[in-house]
């Protein structure tokens, strides 16, 4: 669902805290320390196999893997109304890429407690992923209402409504004018409630590409802000990739170019080069379209 993709590993320790019903006594229970020394060594395993990289011993995690989930399996049976086992258990099942028995997991978290808003969140990303968007958005709507000052969600919620188009239209609840218009609010939203965060403005400023029509002036100007706002010179470079490429929408081939000629980063070569291929095409077909237009 994802460009700006959130690693579930720096979010399990944040997932666990949410998850904690409000009010527990101070004492530890024993659940609660069940599930801390199993999440200790989820975390344990998941920062070997990246610190191992490709040399990662394939038997070795998947040994320890399944060792993780019997200690799940068992605290869940001793404990089957403690909803914090069910969510870490959820998200470890999706991070060794059992998205099926994931979903069940989630599902009952979602059942035991149904104000974790980021079970649902969850939830929604898996059922997308999936090809289920139109299931998928009532739970992301749900984690919205729940946190709605979240910025994750609202970019979540963007992209859900950007990728699964189709499938929401063919349901017969949505125009196309409708979801182009609660698309890029969402994407907004997101940006908004996260300024520090270009990355999301990025996201922003690109959806003006897929509206019907596009709204390249609006683009744009929305670049032309960011730019001022990238500390980074890499980061400025792409954006001035950006807006070379609506200017070349716009038919600006001249100013495009220009801009062009700025953008010197060797690592953005292959996206320059695509921008360059465009401002090409465009300039040899403005000559045709003058030609076929004379009487």
């Amino acid at each position: 669902m994802s460009n700006r993709r959130v690693s579930l590993r720096s979010l399990f320790f944040l997932t666990l805290a949410l998850a904690l019903p409000a009010g527990l006594p101070a004492a530890e229970t024993l659940a609660e320390k069940s599930l801390r020394e199993i999440v200790a060594r989820e975390k344990a395993l998941f920062a070997q196999a990246q610190a191992e990289g490709d040399a990662l011993d394939e038997a070795r995690f998947a040994g320890e893997a399944q060792a993780i989930a019997r200690s799940y399996d068992v605290l869940i049976q001793k404990n089957p109304a403690f909803a914090p086992a069910f969510v870490t258990y959820g998200l470890f099942l999706e991070k060794i890429d059992m998205n099926r028995a994931a979903v069940a997991m989630l599902l009952k978290a979602n059942k035991l407690d149904p104000h974790i808003p980021l079970v649902k969140n969850q939830l929604a990303k898996l059922l997308a992923e999936d090809g289920k968007p139109v299931e998928a958005l009532p739970y992301l709507m749900s984690a919205i209402e729940l946190e709605p000052r979240e910025p994750l969600y609202h970019f979540h919620l963007a992209q859900l409504l950007l990728a699964g188009r189709d499938d929401f239209i063919r349901a017969g609840e949505w125009t196309r004018s409708a979801l182009d218009r609660a698309m890029l609010e969402a994407f907004a939203r997101a940006a908004d409630l996260s300024p520090d965060d270009l990355s999301l403005a990025y996201q922003h400023a690109k959806a003006y590409y897929e509206l019907d029509p596009p709204r390249w002036e609006e683009a744009l100007g929305l670049w032309e802000r960011l730019e001022g706002r990238a500390p980074r010179a890499q980061m400025r470079q792409l954006i001035k990739l950006q807006r070379a490429n609506v200017l070349v929408q716009l038919g600006r081939t001249d100013a495009a170019g220009r801009l062009l000629d700025e953008v010197t980063d060797l690592h953005l070569a292959g996206e320059k080069q695509q921008v360059l291929d465009a401002l090409a095409a465009k300039k040899k077909a403005a000559p045709d379209a003058a030609a076929a237009a004379k009487p």
